[in-house]
C-alpha cells in the first residue's frame, strides 16, 4: 500500500507542469510597463485569454517578443503597433474604431435598434386587431367569464 502511494508521488511534477517565465528589468517602470501589455494583448490561440494568463507556446513567444521590444526601449505604442503590425487587431481586446472594426463596433447598436422596432412594429399591429385569434364563441365564453355579459 505504501509503495503504491509513493510510486504515485513521484507522478506528481508531471501533472502539476507549469511553464514558469523567469523575466528579470532593471528597471521597476519597464517591469510595470511590461506587466500591463501582457495583460492588455490577446492569446491569439486561447482567444479569451490575455498573454499573461495563456500557456500556450504562441503566447510565450509573444510575452517574449515583448519583454525584448521592452527590455530595448521600446515604448508601448511600439510594442502595440509591432503586435498589430504582425499579428493584425484581433490581438487587441480593444481594437481601433476604422472601416475593418466597424461592424464589431456598431454591430450590437445595429441589432439593438433592429429588435426594437421589430417590437414596435409587431405592438402597433395586435393593437389594431384587438380580438386577432380568437373566435366568436371564444370571445362570448370570455365576457361570460368576465362576468360582462348575462349567463341566458
Amino acid at each position: 500500500m505504501m509503495r503504491s502511494w509513493l510510486f504515485a508521488l513521484l507522478f506528481i511534477p508531471f501533472i502539476a507542469h507549469a511553464a514558469i517565465e523567469a523575466t528579470q528589468f532593471d528597471d521597476p517602470d519597464k517591469e510595470a510597463r511590461y506587466k500591463q501589455l501582457i495583460a492588455e494583448l490577446r492569446c491569439l490561440v486561447c482567444q479569451n485569454q490575455n498573454l499573461a494568463d495563456s500557456n500556450a507556446e504562441l503566447a510565450q513567444d509573444m510575452r517574449h517578443k515583448t519583454y525584448e521590444l521592452v527590455k530595448g526601449g521600446a515604448t508601448n505604442d511600439d510594442v502595440v503597433n509591432y503586435m498589430v503590425k504582425r499579428y493584425g487587431d484581433f490581438v487587441l481586446y480593444r481594437p481601433p474604431f476604422k472601416l475593418s472594426t466597424l461592424l464589431l463596433w456598431l454591430g450590437p447598436f445595429v441589432i439593438l435598434a433592429g429588435g426594437v422596432v421589430i417590437l414596435i412594429v409587431i405592438i402597433r399591429r395586435r393593437a389594431k386587431q384587438p380580438n386577432a385569434g380568437m373566435s366568436d364563441s371564444d370571445l362570448k365564453r370570455a365576457k361570460v367569464l368576465l362576468g360582462e355579459e348575462d349567463n341566458n
